[in-house]
């Protein structure tokens, strides 16, 4: 068990190391690309390895990841629940939980004994309830808000790529110099904002709260967007850094706040019974929103021209920002709090 006073911050940290992934991944088409350059400026069908390759060297941590897993037991919690009949656990399992829960003398067993007598509510009664529905719904709807917006900001990547020089010009570079420069540049705007916010949200969650981060980084972000998407064409004309510095600080706020803290809430504030599933719920939600951003808004940003729309696609966002912002309200705080005293486990029972 993961005492009271760390369990965010090592769901945070699990969560962080995608931003290691978003930096590792160009690495390793640099690297792949180095061992093939003389090949590709010869031909450039050669990128047709280079791609397979990249795509198969990410599996790798993938299988791992996978075998770890299969040799993962499940928590005590849930062993508790699928053997009812067991009446108790280990006495090691008592005293992390009694750790977990300073200040309490009921252990898992004193809280679940009685209610395996009774009738444990479906996933379905239970979220038919709308004090424990607006819950998912803010975990939902926050995930799918953050994660429109999340992928949709990438549509100006390759603006700040080319105003960092990293863009290259694929009418007179090589073929292979033009995707070493960019994969250069997408190290470069990682580690501008996405990767220390990741590590902020880490080390912050535990003082701040997962809701207070939350709201304020969808208020940031939402102002943002607002300033971006009204003034688009404005600073690009005035003044590229200021744009590169604004784009910074929402890629800062984004993983400062709702990329992480979206992660991190569904894993607590639902009950053993219906977490994993709750929780896939929110995170099917996100992905959906990315589709959104992905499959829809990606074909509105040249409207009227190359990235004629992306102010007016930026302004949307700043829509589904506040969205986010306020739905964050049905979340309750679990900063400190027993996964018990988040979720009573009398209210799974009929």
């Amino acid at each position: 068990y993961a005492s009271v006073h760390n369990r965010g911050k090592l769901m945070a940290s699990v969560f962080a190391f995608q931003g290691f992934g978003n930096v590792l991944a160009p690495i390793v088409s640099l690297i792949v690309m180095a061992c093939f350059k003389s090949s590709i400026d010869g031909d450039v069908l050669y990128l047709d390895y280079v791609w397979r390759i990249i795509i198969g060297v990410g599996c790798i941590p993938g299988v791992c990841t996978l075998y770890w897993r299969l040799c993962m037991t499940d928590s005590d919690r849930f062993q508790h629940l699928e053997q009812p009949q067991n009446n108790g656990l280990s006495a090691q399992s008592t005293r992390s939980e009694k750790l977990l829960t300073a200040g309490r003398e009921d252990s898992i067993d004193a809280l679940y004994g009685q209610a395996d007598m009774r009738q444990p509510k479906s996933f379905g009664q239970y979220f038919a309830e709308w004090k424990h529905l607006k819950v998912l719904l803010g975990t939902s709807i926050a995930w799918f808000a953050l994660d429109v917006a999340f992928y949709g900001i990438n549509l100006n990547s390759a603006i700040v790529i080319s105003a960092i020089g990293f863009s290259g010009d694929i009418g007179t570079d090589k073929p292979s110099s033009f995707i070493i420069r960019n994969c250069v540049g997408n190290i470069i705007i990682n580690l501008l904002g996405s990767v220390p916010g990741y590590w902020i949200s880490v080390f912050t969650i535990e003082r701040f709260g997962r809701k207070r981060i939350q709201l304020m980084s969808f208020a940031v972000l939402t102002v943002l967007y607002l300033v971006l998407g009204f003034a688009y064409h404005q600073i690009l004309a005035k003044s590229t850094g200021a744009f590169i510095f604004l784009f910074s600080v929402a890629q800062l706020f984004q993983n400062f706040g709702p990329n992480v803290t979206t992660f991190v809430i569904p894993g607590e504030v639902f009950p053993t019974r219906f977490r994993a599933t709750a929780h896939g719920i929110s995170a099917a939600a996100g992905k959906l929103g990315a589709i959104v951003a992905q499959g829809g808004f990606l074909q509105l940003a040249n409207i009227g021209g190359k990235s004629a729309f992306i102010d007016r696609l930026l302004q949307i966002f700043a829509m589904f920002m506040l969205i986010g912002f306020a739905v964050t309200f049905w979340i309750p705080e679990s900063k400190g709090k027993a996964l018990e005293d988040i979720c009573n486990p009398d209210e799974e029972y009929t």
